[in-house]
């Protein structure tokens, strides 16, 4: 099997977590992913929207007592992949129309306008997993960034030596607490 490894410049990053197939474990779901990407540094949009809906999906539609679902983030280089695993197999999800007076039925038409690709893998029955990749530009070096115009900053006012009405007191320094006067 022919694979290239990622590069030294590139990490790779894994979170999994299983879950129960309850509307709970589908807000654990995307609030488990936002912490993930927040210490990741990734952009939260469109993830977590993903994540959301998919592991609704999975609580819904993927439902089987005692059986949990699977959430797993993915991270190579500047793509994230988003999987979310459950036991109904022999349930494939399909992106279709809805009718506008129908209430559901419309979120992979969402995650397909938000991610990148998508699809569904059939796994070892009675599993599915339906995944989504969002591509991430890579960060610019400042170094790298050419003269701005434009303001770069607010304009300098000189001190009047006056305090803003309303003012905080100043906090005494470190280790000394206030006095009772």
């Amino acid at each position: 099997m022919n694979q290239k490894l990622p590069q030294s410049g590139s990490p790779v990053r894994d979170f999994s977590v299983l879950l129960s197939p309850t509307p709970r474990g589908a807000r654990l779901a995307r609030l488990l992913a936002t912490e993930q990407l927040r210490t990741w540094g990734l952009p939260l949009d469109p993830a977590r929207l993903i994540v959301a809906e998919l592991a609704s999906n999975a609580a819904t539609h993927g439902r089987v007592p005692g059986r949990n679902f699977q959430l797993l983030l993915h991270v190579v280089g500047e793509t994230l992949r988003i999987e979310v695993t459950d036991t109904r197999g022999d349930r494939l999800p399909q992106c279709r129309l809805a009718d506008p007076t129908e209430e559901s039925g419309r979120g992979l038409t969402l995650v397909a306008a938000l991610a990148d690709r998508w699809g569904v893998i059939p796994g070892l029955p009675p599993r599915k997993t339906v995944w989504a990749e969002l591509t991430f530009a890579a960060p610019r070096s400042p170094a790298s960034e050419g003269p701005r115009s434009g303001r770069t900053r607010a304009p300098y006012a000189l001190p009047t030596g006056e305090k803003e009405p309303r003012q905080a007191p100043p906090l005494p320094p470190a280790g000394q607490a206030h006095s009772r006067e």
